[in-house]
């Protein structure tokens, strides 16, 4: 009915979550903090990864992280007086030394950040660029005129872009920071020549990748010390790291845009140093010096939709964060959603998730290089026309075809025929959260694409290079059919679906959230918010119940306990569910959130089990 606008194996929480009343009511009695866990000593052999907290309630602050020396990097930021952009940016190198993997200065990243003194939100685009020579046809194999297979783009120089992370630093920094960059590197220094101690995640991804770790030879020697994959419990160092991190602390960004570590990223995406006995063919890259010097990072206006009450704010594109979950949750915004019933609810969330990804493949890509109807796909009035497709008891057969964002809205239109694939994105990106005792909060989303990116170490640098190039279509689209927003060009963005969230009530933040997971960050965001906006869970449970997406696909995929909870009503409305193909296999993203429960009291939240789970830390615990 229309309405007025106004991994998890433990499931416990779950059925108490959804019969709570459907509202942003702030918890009678907040748990209070775990006690702080202490600062490592010196390592001596094999050791236990340290304990990670996932839920956190206080005041002076907040972090959370996947990493706990992430997390407490950033809360030493905060308790020495930093705000929460130079923890963001503090956390964030840490994790570079910690989850190099999916967290490094050879990638970027978006951030969403609200200033509390202005009471405004921007949005900070550190997205890679292509290089100048990049062009629509350049993932074509001119030898068999068929696009390159996708492993081939990943493991190549073709699919690194012109790295965002170093710049976006610089100017959030500059822009709304209160320390300086060397400063804000010391902690991620020390981590990295000390090491620090390799979980069941570090070693996992570092096997993953062993095969073509060992083809390139400055991957082979940081990541496979002695030639093997790092165990669990020993100590894992990056001197590398640091001695780079030490010379951008004393050179600054520009040595990394314009000066000699922008000659040496140059010249290994041109020449990829592939070990002569290896037969993985590692094609060159188009980056030369002069895209490196041309890059910038972005100040933006973020994507903004009213839900309930509440004000969402988003990424804008390149990102289709911002723009696919507005869209969605203006859909929502038509339907009365009741938490005694989440079965009716997540079939409206699974429709409007479907008809936004259909707009997103057809209308989202870089808007400094195409045409974005941003104004018009978050629109209210596109919104009822896409709503009046819902059927309350049926699921429409996917895919979808896209809808008509052009201003001019019938009360409801018929479903169309044509769509396009969903494109490639891999799952490996990590998100963190910060706000500090002033009300500033960021949340950030930053990755290097796969698992170890392209696999290619800078030598003598310490950290991988992306593979984001290969979020783009490998393919223009055939005579006769609609034109892709993302296809590769000239310094041009590649779409992502990263989604750094804030939700403000009455001006003010209160929830911040985001996750890694390639095109199912959308989802994740978007269930994230529908329990807890629409289905009264707290943000913890929230953040931990069991996800499913869909990102008009013909399956629905979810995780198991999801599909034992609601699979069998859902598939009585049509929708056809699979458990998640991965990586990794049946877990869909790794959140993390925090929520301003009143004024000053905070509640940062990471996950208790997918990925290893994550880190939440407050300067003062609450009691």
């Amino acid at each position: 009915m229309p309405v007025s606008r106004s991994p998890s194996r433990t499931r416990s929480t779950l059925v108490a979550a959804v019969a709570a009343a459907a509202s942003l009511a702030v918890p009678a009695a907040p748990p209070a903090s775990a006690a702080p866990v202490p600062a490592p000593g010196p390592h001596a052999g094999p050791a236990r990864p340290p304990v990670k907290q996932p839920v956190a309630t206080g005041y002076g602050g907040a972090v959370s992280t996947v990493d706990l020396d992430a997390s407490r990097t950033a809360l030493d930021v905060l308790k020495r007086g930093g705000n929460a952009m130079d923890a963001a940016v503090a956390a964030s190198a840490t994790l570079g030394v910690t989850e190099p993997y999916v967290s490094a200065i050879g990638g970027g990243g978006y951030i969403t950040y609200y200033d509390a003194k202005k009471r405004r939100v921007y949005a900070l685009d550190g997205r890679e660029f292509a290089p100048e020579r990049m062009r629509q046809d350049s993932f074509i194999d001119p030898a068999t005129g068929k696009p390159l297979p996708f492993d081939q783009a990943v493991t190549s120089g073709l699919g690194v872009g012109v790295p965002g992370t170093l710049a976006q630093w610089d100017l959030a920094l500059r822009r709304f920071g209160t320390r300086d960059l060397g400063a804000l590197l010391r902690p991620a220094i020390k981590i990295a020549d000390r090491g620090f101690v390799v979980d069941q995640e570090f070693h996992d991804q570092t096997a993953v990748n062993e095969a073509r770790f060992r083809d390139i030879v400055p991957t082979r020697r940081l990541f496979l010390p002695g030639g093997k994959v790092p165990e669990v419990g020993s100590v894992f160092r990056n001197p590398d790291l640091a001695d780079t991190y030490r010379q951008l602390a004393k050179r600054g960004p520009d040595w990394f845009y314009a000066g000699g570590l922008g000659r040496e990223i140059a010249r290994t995406v041109a020449a990829p140093p592939v070990d002569p006995a290896a037969d993985r063919d590692v094609r060159p890259g188009l980056m030369e010096r002069g895209d490196l010097a041309a890059y910038r990072a972005v100040v933006r206006e973020p994507t903004h939709v009213p839900y309930r009450g509440m004000d969402v704010y988003g990424m804008p594109p390149s990102s289709s964060g911002g723009s696919t979950v507005g869209e969605a949750l203006t859909i929502l915004g038509n339907f009365r959603l009741d938490a005694r019933d989440p079965v009716t609810a997540l079939h409206y969330y699974l429709e409007a998730s479907k008809l936004a990804y259909a707009d997103r493949g057809r209308y989202v890509g870089d808007a400094d290089k195409v045409d974005v109807p941003l104004d018009e796909l978050l629109s209210a009035g596109f919104a009822r026309e896409r709503a009046c497709l819902i059927k309350p008891g049926e699921a429409a057969p996917a895919p979808v075809a896209p809808g008509s964002p052009d201003g001019s809205y019938a009360p409801c239109v018929p479903p169309g025929t044509q769509t396009r694939a969903l494109a490639f994105e891999g799952p490996q990106t990590t998100h963190l959260v910060v706000a500090d005792k002033w009300g500033n909060v960021v949340a950030y989303t930053l990755s290097i694409e796969q698992f170890g990116g392209s696999g290619i170490t800078v030598p003598g640098r310490g950290f991988l290079l992306n593979n984001e190039l290969t979020d783009f279509s490998f393919q223009p689209p055939a005579p006769g059919q609609a034109p892709d927003p993302n296809l590769p060009g000239p310094h041009k963005r590649p779409r992502s679906s990263m989604s750094p969230t804030l939700v403000l009530k009455d001006g003010r933040p209160r929830l911040a959230v985001g996750t890694p997971g390639g095109s199912t960050i959308i989802t994740t965001v978007l269930q994230i918010l529908l329990n807890r906006i629409d289905l009264g869970m707290d943000l913890p449970a929230a953040l931990n119940a069991p996800r499913a997406t869909q990102r008009n696909t013909p399956f629905v995929y979810a995780e198991q306990p999801f599909i034992e909870a609601y699979g069998r009503g859902l598939a009585a409305r049509g929708h056809r569910l699979e458990v998640f193909p991965g990586p990794p296999a049946g877990v869909i993203g790794a959140a993390t959130g925090l929520e301003i429960l009143r004024p000053g009291l905070v509640q940062a939240v990471a996950e208790p089990v997918r990925r290893g789970g994550g880190s939440a830390l407050v300067v003062r615990p609450a009691r």
